[in-house]
């Protein structure tokens, strides 16, 4: 790709980006969120139509039309925001679009056996290639994602932040599947915020800013990560993490006692002081998200109780727990706590939507927008939202724009106990950054902070205390500064074997 040129109305999302890839290399694409990345692999794969530059594939100048020129030229993409039907099967899933045909009739039976050797060569058998896809997690789906592109015989795969839902032995069946792609040949563009990840499977490195390329076929594994994130971010990150506070004192606002929902998670106590980060940390599927959904009311418990300020809520209630002062920022930002067509505004002010409407919500009353704009406007500026415009549509705002949003709303409803699933998924460094700023604040201000993360650095580096998570389980409590991510990732791992061994 030479001098790809991309506008959309008020914005210039490429300017003049090369992007070169060889049969049989690992190249990552790096960049902030707004960098550019997407709107360049959305090129690639013929979503959309370049205002000026070249594409160059096997040798030869192309025009994608369509995403479908692009997929019979040889090349896939697994997005970000899987393009998968919920209400579809595994297999028809898989096929979509290339079903196993025979005299013009469909043949379910060949879609399901060419998944299931699929899922196998994925490392997953236990799917069910016949089981609907909506049942599947996160983690699951996206597997079928994976499995979809390689149903195409693809030449080349982009792979857009394909690890941001797998847990670290999922993380390394995908490099796995990878390694066995390159060595046949194919192409893989590999798009990921976990730096890490790019030395491990990685052979050269573009980099992305402000929609031009800063910098072309790095090492990846010999160039230094600063130097890496000084390209992605103009400046050095020295330190990630901002400084802890003062030790959180006080009586409990968060009691969490005996906690359990059959089939998930089972004996689960915990307690939150105002101004400490609590962490849970474990692997994808250990039962962290569905603690914190149970916690925020999204889902009713069959044992134990939760209390705010000493009153037990009225479990399976997500409005008794908001009146409470319970915020919840849950795993996936936009399908789980945006509404992508509304504006900041709105999705700013929907916990207290009350306050602006004339008469009343229940009084049939209008929504005073000018009102609910001007509030809105002074809270996502306080988070340094950009751009800095609450009537713009939520959807346009990169990723950790779009995180700040869902922060704001629960700085605007001024919550005592906020609950963080994944805050920073899919999140580049810079914003990470900020994110991180922003919650050791809204810590230092009194609120007391539960936060699950995927990634063991994350937990450590923010929480004052952490509860590992396996199986469901709590099996191990201590202070951030007594462990470190080696002991974690044993706890996780091998759970309560490992737990005897360790004392």
């Amino acid at each position: 790709m030479r001098g790809i040129v991309k506008t959309f109305p008020g914005v210039r999302a490429l300017d003049g980006v090369d992007l070169e890839v060889a049969a049989g290399e690992v190249h990552c694409l790096l960049g902030q969120n707004g960098a550019g990345k997407s709107t360049l692999i959305k090129v690639l794969a013929g979503a959309h139509r370049p205002d000026a530059g070249e594409i160059t594939w096997a040798g030869e100048p192309v025009v994608f039309a369509s995403p479908h020129a692009a997929d019979a030229a040889g090349i896939a993409t697994i997005h970000q925001e899987l393009d998968l039907v919920p209400g579809l099967s595994v297999a028809e899933n898989v096929v979509l679009g290339h079903e196993p045909a025979h005299l013009g009739f469909t043949r379910p039976r060949d879609a399901q056996e060419v998944t299931r050797g699929l899922l196998k060569r994925l490392g997953h058998p236990e799917i069910p290639p016949g089981r609907e896809l909506g049942r599947l997690s996160a983690a699951g789906q996206q597997v079928v994602s994976m499995a979809r592109a390689l149903a195409r015989d693809a030449r080349l795969i982009v792979m857009d932040e394909p690890s941001a839902v797998l847990d670290p032995e999922e993380v390394q069946n995908l490099f796995r599947v990878i390694r066995e792609l390159t060595a046949d040949g194919v192409a893989v563009v590999y798009i990921s915020h976990r730096l890490e990840e790019i030395r491990a499977i990685g052979d050269r490195v573009t980099v992305l800013k402000d929609g031009r390329t800063v910098a072309r076929n790095l090492s990846a594994r010999e160039t230094p990560t600063a130097e890496v994130i000084r390209l992605m971010t103009g400046r050095s990150i020295e330190y990630v993490f901002p400084p802890r506070g003062a030790e959180p004192a006080g009586e409990p606002v968060l009691q969490v006692e005996d906690l359990g929902r059959t089939g998930e998670f089972s004996g689960v106590s915990l307690t939150a002081r105002p101004g400490e980060i609590v962490g849970l940390a474990g692997l994808v599927g250990s039962g962290r998200s569905e603690i914190l959904e149970t916690i925020a009311g999204a889902r009713r418990p069959s044992t134990g109780t939760v209390r705010v300020a000493g009153r037990a809520l009225r479990t399976g209630s997500v409005p008794a727990a908001v009146r409470a002062g319970v915020g919840l920022c849950p795993e996936e930002r936009k399908s789980q706590a945006l509404l992508m067509l509304e504006p900041v505004a709105r999705n700013v002010s929907l916990p207290v939507l009350g306050r602006f409407a004339r008469g009343g919500l229940l009084g049939g009353g209008f929504i005073g927008r000018d009102a609910e704009l001007a509030e809105a406007g002074t809270v996502t500026a306080q988070l340094d939202v950009r751009p800095s415009d609450p009537g713009r549509p939520v959807r346009t705002l990169s990723g950790g724009n779009q995180q700040k949003v869902v922060l704001a709303r629960w700085l605007m409803r001024g919550c005592t106990v906020l609950l963080l699933d994944e805050p920073t998924r899919g999140v580049d460094v810079g914003a990470r950054s900020e994110i991180y700023q922003l919650i050791r604040r809204l810590a230092a201000d009194g609120v007391a902070v539960v936060l699950v993360s995927s990634e063991v650095p994350e937990v450590l580096g923010l929480a004052d205390t952490v509860h590992v998570v396996r199986e469901g389980r709590i099996i191990h409590s201590a202070p951030a500064d007594e462990l470190d991510e080696e002991r974690v990732l044993d706890l996780v791992m091998e759970g309560s074997d490992m737990e005897r061994r360790h004392g």
